[in-house]
């Protein structure tokens, strides 16, 4: 089983699922209602989830406070984002061979591969595995919608296997390939945070060194 906790409304104190007040709240609403959750964030990390949350709010026409939670467990307690998520396509269908086109920046370069597999998301993660070079191995992968509603928010969380070690990535997205494909590069970040890997643009720059 995956070893994971998921923080909601309840684990933090709050006793029930709140609607955030209003379509667009400022950055004060939005900072106070996290406080209200028992969350305080760095002014740096409060303008990250802000600027997902501003997102997320243009996608989807209720915001709740597991909405919330998932965005700040995803975005600021993650590992440093190596590699972060600039463009995803992706086609599927009957008698028709599932391809993604993924676009990676990393620190100031930027990388796109396409792939091809059994899904969407295994020709995303394939397309992932050549920009990076980290291929995975997908062990365990569960879906759950965080909240209710045809535009609910989906938490992808995956075990993968990098490098002989097992790594927990989690994503989060109203777009269930979306949340796939964050879920994944959490897992690779993972990995290159704790020294394990070398990213593609420091082996290159070590090769023309020498």
């Amino acid at each position: 089983p995956l070893t994971y906790e998921i923080m909601t409304p309840e684990s933090v104190g709050v006793p029930k699922s709140r609607l955030v007040l209003g379509k667009h709240p400022g950055r004060h609403a939005f900072k106070k209602r996290l406080e209200e959750l028992g969350i305080e964030l760095a002014d740096d990390d409060l303008n990250k989830a802000f600027v997902r949350f501003k997102a997320l709010c243009d996608r989807k026409k209720e915001v709740f406070d597991e909405d919330l939670l998932a965005l700040v467990e995803e975005e600021v307690m993650a590992p440093a984002e190596t590699y972060t998520l600039e463009h995803l396509q992706f086609t599927s269908g009957t008698n028709i061979v599932p391809t993604a086109t993924v676009r990676l920046k990393m620190q100031d370069e930027v990388s796109q591969e396409s792939g091809w597999g059994d899904g969407p998301v295994d020709a995303a993660y394939k397309a992932i595995d050549l920009i990076t070079k980290i291929p995975g191995k997908l062990l365990e992968y569960n879906l759950r919608a965080v909240t209710g509603g045809k535009d609910a928010m989906g938490e992808v969380t995956v075990a993968v296997e990098m490098d002989g070690q097992r790594v927990v990535g989690r994503g989060s997205s109203t777009d269930v390939i979306e949340a796939s494909v964050r879920a994944y590069l959490h897992a690779i970040n993972k990995v290159v945070a704790t020294g394990g890997r070398k990213t593609v643009a420091e082996l290159e720059r070590e090769r023309r060194a020498v």
